[in-house]
């Protein structure tokens, strides 16, 4: 309080820990403190940070409840006009951005939304265009493989001992921040080295290190951030980070590396407001998918056996055929039931054991669809998986896209969760996915799942129901889905306002947008996300990141986004600058009490 009453008074100065700051330093210092809280107590950026529109005198509910023009039909009656334009912001969006809450006011809030609900009425050519900088987006699986092999093979090629590969990597990485260093210097003999140029060269640095195939996901990392941070289709990333996280894939298992960029480009992005059935069947096909939760190595024993003893008595025919004391003639080929001597001191080979994996077959159901405790049983769990079977990858490390062998499926019957499939072939797999993504109970667990998110942590059961009803009135459209949410009161109610705690990422994102961040290289940035708790791409557990408070607010957590507010207010992000006096105005760098 005495460094509010002496602050009143610019011309004076104010003790701080043995130190006198001046008026300035003391407004820096408030812009910091008030940039502290946004971030540590709030989920949305302050209104002063995230608009300088004068507020207009709706000051009730009734006031906002007659102006039909801004809501249009949303059933806004308890929040306040700026209230519902940050709100929407803040839970269909990554927080606002400076100029927001004007366009919205001028455009209306139901107009907004039905935009952001049609994703494709966007303009996004800008972000595309940021978005050109990273090459490893628009690469498939195997080009990613060829471009940035694992060391083990990329060792082989150059003819090297692994641990020669590793030091010449090393010394690449050395040659990349020394030429980066190099370029930053001769930059700074025609310009002024302020901290902007220091972070970004800093963050360039950071960025030179990422060598092989860790700049895959480097990148992928880098997209995530400037698409929240940038694209004009808040709704559809916020969706595509929700959806990637109840379709978990964790990229350190194996080629999953390179796999997963196509599964978030190709699998994830376009079904994010499509039909629940068909985001879920692009998933199953998904070659990181399969990889992740090991259905590429399941297959039917019986099948399995019969296919291991058929390639045992071609080799057996060929090894006799060539390995006797005659030559077959010219175009000639061994008679499947002719008897060939075995080949002189050939070992009879090992056959392979493989059988039914049922990861995905439980995972499915628990994790993606009806939810744990919804009445199936173990052998609902085999059962899945036998239809499943046969369902694999070709070539993870070499040519990762997926393919039905049906040498390997299980022929027969299946019955997962009293339906029956006995259609053979890949279509028992598609058919049994879609019965899962029409069932009741994953129609009320989706629903659930999506007020959890968006709503509150302990959704209104009214809310989940109306849900679940247009789940299974549209066929698991997600859309109307959505929408319906929207349209619901509880939506809207005093308290649902703020009453979600923001993940790491979504964190960063908002306050990037809040501030009006220039993100010129987000490495740094999606490094803090992971200091924070939640590195990007790397959960390994199949349930994904938790979207509930009692995950993210702890004593280390709330330290950890201090830290990140001090670094990023004090201009001391590598990689991304921030105007704070063009944010707050000229009077709060005079005014350390206005800045607060």
């Amino acid at each position: 309080m005495k460094v509010m009453a002496r602050a009143r008074n610019p011309r004076r100065t104010v003790r701080s820990g043995g130190r006198h700051l001046d008026a300035y330093g003391a407004s820096f210092l408030a812009v910091t403190i008030a940039v502290l809280l946004a971030v540590l107590f709030t989920i949305a950026a302050p209104n002063a940070i995230a608009d300088k529109h004068d507020k207009p005198a709706h000051s009730s509910p009734d006031a906002i409840a007659a102006d039909s023009k801004f809501k249009g039909h949303l059933p806004i009656t308890e929040l306040t006009e700026d209230q519902a334009i940050l709100h929407a912001l803040n839970r269909l969006a990554y927080g606002p951005r400076p100029g927001d809450a004007d366009r919205i006011r001028q455009m209306g809030l139901e107009k907004w939304i039905d935009q952001q609900l049609h994703p494709d009425s966007l303009d996004d050519s800008a972000l595309d265009n940021r978005l050109e900088k990273y090459p490893t987006l628009n690469m498939p699986a195997r080009e990613l493989l060829d471009k940035f092999p694992p060391p083990q093979l990329a060792a082989k090629r150059a003819g090297e001992t692994l641990e020669e590969y590793k030091q010449q990597m090393a010394e690449k990485r050395r040659e990349a921040v020394s030429q980066t260093t190099t370029q930053t210097m001769a930059q700074s003999t025609t310009q002024t080295m302020d901290s902007g140029n220091d972070n970004s060269n800093r963050a360039q640095q950071q960025l030179a290190k990422m060598q092989g195939p860790n700049r895959i996901i480097a990148e992928l990392s880098m997209a995530k951030i400037d698409r929240a941070v940038y694209s004009q289709r808040q709704l559809e990333a916020v969706m595509e980070d929700f959806w990637f996280n109840h379709f978990n894939v964790f990229a350190n298992k194996g080629a999953d590396k390179w796999m997963l960029t196509a599964y978030v480009r190709d699998t994830i992005r376009p079904h994010t407001m499509g039909k629940f059935q068909d985001l879920l069947v692009a998933t199953a096909k998904s070659p990181a998918m399969l990889f992740f939760l090991d259905n590429w190595q399941s297959v039917d024993p019986v099948a399995f056996k019969d296919h291991q003893q058929e390639i045992a008595m071609r080799r057996a025919r060929y090894q006799g055929m060539f390995g006797g004391e005659f030559s077959p003639s010219p175009g000639s080929f061994p008679d499947p039931n002719s008897r060939f001597p075995r080949a002189q001191g050939g070992a009879r080979p090992q056959q392979q054991e493989r059988g039914l994996n049922e990861n995905y077959g439980r995972e499915v159901m628990e994790l993606h669809t009806v939810g744990v405790d919804t009445g199936y049983t173990q052998q609902d769990v085999i059962e899945m998986a036998r239809c499943l079977t046969g369902w694999t990858v070709r070539e993870p490390r070499r040519d990762p896209d997926f393919v039905f062998r049906p040498e390997f499926h299980a022929e027969g019957k299946k019955v997962v969760m009293g339906h029956t499939f006995n259609y053979g072939g890949e279509k028992d797999g598609e058919e049994a996915l879609k019965i899962l993504a029409n069932d009741p109970h994953t129609a009320k667990f989706i629903s659930t799942e999506l007020a959890r998110h968006f709503v509150s942590d302990v959704p209104p059961p009214v809310l989940v129901d109306r849900m679940t009803k247009e789940y299974e009135s549209s066929g698991g459209d997600i859309r109307s889905v959505m929408k319906t949410m929207i349209y619901s009161p509880e939506f809207w109610s005093k308290q649902t306002y703020r009453a979600k705690v923001k993940t790491p990422f979504e964190l960063v994102a908002g306050t990037a947008r809040a501030l009006n961040a220039d993100v010129a290289i987000s490495l740094p940035l999606a490094q803090w996300v992971g200091r924070m708790g939640e590195p990007l791409f790397l959960c390994q557990p199949p349930t994904g990141y938790s979207d509930k408070a009692e995950t993210w607010v702890n004593t280390g957590a709330l330290l950890n986004r201090l830290n990140f507010a001090l670094a990023f207010s004090s201009g001391r992000l590598a990689g991304t600058s921030v105007d704070l006096g063009a944010m707050f105005g000229p009077e709060a760098s005079k005014d350390p009490e206005m800045a607060l």
